[in-house]
């Protein structure tokens, strides 16, 4: 993985959905709105001073939002932080960096 650039687009994994559930709560709060459903379906990584994840989660049958989580280095023991987010997207829209 290279420093500073964004991976190519993968399928989710566990990890991104654990990593999606622990802003959940953060995203509902800035939308004030709750999500029945929130499954991460795709997402990309970023190397940066700890990681960025940007995660496609389908929210609604035909809708989903990308989040920009932020992941600390292991030695700062920080919780992850939804740096951003954009709603309004549809399956097709690509998951770019943002």
């Amino acid at each position: 993985m290279m420093c500073g650039a964004p991976t190519a687009s993968q399928p989710a994994t566990a990890e991104t959905q654990a990593i999606a559930d622990q802003v959940k709560a953060q995203l509902e709060e800035q939308e004030n709105k709750k999500y029945a459903t929130f499954k991460a379906v795709e997402f990309r990584s970023q190397v940066v001073a700890g990681m960025n994840y940007f995660i496609k989660v389908q929210v609604d049958d035909d809708e989903f939002v990308h989040l920009r989580v932020f992941q600390s280095l292991p030695h700062e023991n920080k919780p992850v932080a939804l740096s951003s987010y954009q709603t309004n997207k549809a399956r097709h829209d690509e998951l770019a960096y943002f």
